[in-house]
């Protein structure tokens, strides 16, 4: 089973690896043209802070990608294997990371009431583990990866039906500078 959660993983990062976005550049609004000597005009447009502020926008419409598409896996009960409908997530989320070097990602390992407290703890660390491997195995770094395990100490929605732990069992991703 593990073998081919990896062979999933590896197939969809070849695949978004193989496929980029055709990135088109749009003129600034913001930019003058003066005429030269022989009546052609050039751009009076300063390139420092015009293209880190587009870079800046650009991540930021990223992470709102990552957002819509999801920053939480989900997991079965006792069990820290990712599901083959989040391998996506991790994909995007690892694309993003291989594009912004100086982004980090903190990977929060949560679980259900069930089961001891110090169980629990370890089963949350798992499955943060398990969503950092796949994160490394798509060429994030690291030093870009930090993990935490809250086990049934923060759950996602309160009471004792099987609603509610499917909500709690899950691994959460949060981006810092």
């Amino acid at each position: 089973m593990r073998a081919v959660q990896m062979v999933l993983v590896l197939a969809t990062a070849a695949l978004l690896a193989g496929c980029p976005k055709k990135v088109e550049v749009q003129p600034d609004a913001g930019a003058t043209t003066q005429p030269t000597t022989s009546g052609t005009t050039t751009s009076g447009v300063s390139t420092g802070s015009t293209q880190a502020s587009s870079e800046m926008a650009a991540e930021q419409a990223a992470l709102k990608e990552l957002e819509g598409l999801g920053l939480i896996i989900y997991f079965d009960y006792d069990k820290a294997e990712i599901k083959s409908e989040y391998v996506s997530v991790i994909a995007a989320n690892a694309k993003f990371l291989n594009g912004n070097v100086n982004r980090k990602i903190r990977l929060e390992g949560h679980t259900d009431e069930r089961g001891s407290r110090e169980y629990n703890i370890g089963l949350g660390e798992r499955r943060a583990q398990q969503v950092r491997r796949a994160l490394m195995l798509q060429g994030v770094t690291e030093a870009q990866v930090t993990t935490v395990s809250y086990g049934e100490e923060r759950p996602a929605a309160p009471g004792s039906d099987e609603e509610a732990y499917g909500k709690n069992r899950r691994a959460e991703m949060s981006y810092s500078k």
